[in-house]
């Protein structure tokens, strides 16, 4: 395929998550299954180190996901391209939004649109982490799902660790340094 298709389709595919993925980064997570499915551009494990990379790096996370995948598929022009296909929805959106919603805020159905839409976001974003639970917790090799206990356990003790208030109070950083450490240390 040459350069050009691939960019437009780069740009049309991240343009639709862009749209579609109402609720910020973690609602782009089922689209960008699906394009892994879809078009080869990366494998579920490719995509759990993705945001694994992204979540660790400054900025939005669905904006380093489409860098990243546009990079992997096109190199710098592909990271451009993507990334830009992702947010022209919202620099679009944001504008008409801008210019009309001082006057049609208090509308009952804007008001009863906006409503409707959260349990909506909820729902696509709870099939998102369902996904990647299962990529990461689980080695699915021919639809079988196969434990990785040691994830599993790290897992629980960070979540348990995470109820007590002191753990609470510290950085999210902390935790992406010391799940490095484990992983560098016993090799995940």
């Amino acid at each position: 395929m040459n350069n050009l298709v691939l960019g437009l389709r780069l740009f049309w595919e991240f343009f639709k998550v862009g749209l579609f993925s109402v609720g910020g980064g973690p609602a782009t997570l089922p689209y960008l299954m699906e394009l892994g499915d879809k078009y080869q551009w990366f494998t579920m494990q490719e995509l759990t180190n993705m945001i694994a990379i992204s979540e660790s790096t400054p900025g939005p996370l669905g904006i380093n996901m489409a860098t990243y995948v546009g990079f992997e598929t096109l190199g710098i022009s592909g990271g451009i391209i993507a990334t830009l296909g992702l947010v022209t929805p919202s620099i679009i959106i944001i504008c008409l939004v801008a210019a009309f919603f001082s006057k049609v805020s208090e509308n009952r159905f804007v008001k009863s649109a906006f409503s409707a839409i959260r349990p909506a976001v909820t729902a696509i974003i709870a099939v998102a982490i369902w996904g990647i639970c299962k990529a990461i917790l689980f080695n699915s090799t021919d639809g079988n799902f196969q434990p990785v206990w040691s994830v599993i356990i790290l897992a629980a003790i960070i979540l348990a660790l995470l109820q007590i208030k002191l753990f609470k109070k510290i950085h999210p950083f902390f935790w992406f340094v010391i799940g490095a450490i484990v992983g560098l240390v016993f090799k995940f």
